[in-house]
């Protein structure tokens, strides 16, 4: 087959919020992750450097601030933003509920 289709709602969450699409959709070179966002939640501060993943958050829906190297970069629903791999980072969620989708290679 050429094609794998899931529903992120049919992925258990991982931390109450990351549903990582990778495996279930069979992608050898490509991860992505939908994190649905309760008011106050925040994701684990982490990097990719070791293995040279570079991101792209995009904000689907509502507005958060993601942490970049100490920097707090606030995002609205439609932005997208690209990090490097060895830069630390961190989502914080605001007041509202949100919806992120993540995509990140080598």
């Amino acid at each position: 087959m050429s094609y794998t289709r899931v529903n992120y709602e049919d992925v258990e969450p991982v931390g109450g919020a990351m549903h990582f699409m990778r495996d279930p959709l069979e992608c050898s070179n490509l991860g992505v992750t939908v994190v649905e966002c309760e008011p106050k939640w925040t994701g684990k501060e982490h990097d990719h450097g070791g293995k040279e993943h570079e991101e792209v958050y995009v904000l689907v829906e509502g507005a958060a601030t993601v942490d970049v190297d100490g920097e707090s970069v606030e995002l609205e629903a439609g932005d997208a933003l690209r990090i490097d791999p060895d830069a630390r980072r961190q989502i914080r969620n605001g007041d509202e509920e949100s919806l992120f989708v993540l995509v990140g290679a080598p």
